[in-house]
């Protein structure tokens, strides 16, 4: 079993920064790939970051590309979001996932991710 903790959320203006983090106990994630993903409402989860076990290969969806960056510290088995340039519609309740079954390639389907965390709430203001 993998427990994932988010952390980091909050009111932020736009064009501001926020740092997600994601504790894992129970089991290391090392080996895994390790994923965010985001829920508004009345919307459908979306991918927006992925990364290797090792922290050389990361994905993202266009909408984050070039604003949001995913990284890793397998030594703290913590997995981070930095969020730069935020927007109104970035607003989320953002969630982090482990994909216990893949070390390298990295899945944006959420259906891929055994395990899930609570979710953090990201609310950016106009």
């Amino acid at each position: 079993q993998v427990q994932l903790v988010e952390s980091g959320g909050g009111l932020v203006q736009a064009g501001g920064s926020l740092r997600l983090s994601c504790a894992a106990s129970g089991r290391t994630i090392s080996n895994y790939v390790m994923g965010w993903f985001r829920q508004a409402p009345g919307k459908e989860r979306e991918f927006v970051a992925g990364i290797n076990w090792s922290g050389l290969s990361r994905s993202y969806p266009d909408s984050v590309k070039g604003r949001f960056t995913i990284s890793r510290d397998n030594a703290k088995n913590t997995v981070y979001l930095q969020m730069n340039s935020l927007k109104p519609e970035d607003t989320a309740v953002y969630y982090c996932a482990a994909d216990v079954n893949s070390r390298t390639i990295v899945s944006m389907k959420g259906n891929e991710y055994e395990y899930w965390g609570q979710g953090t709430q990201v609310t950016v203001s106009s």
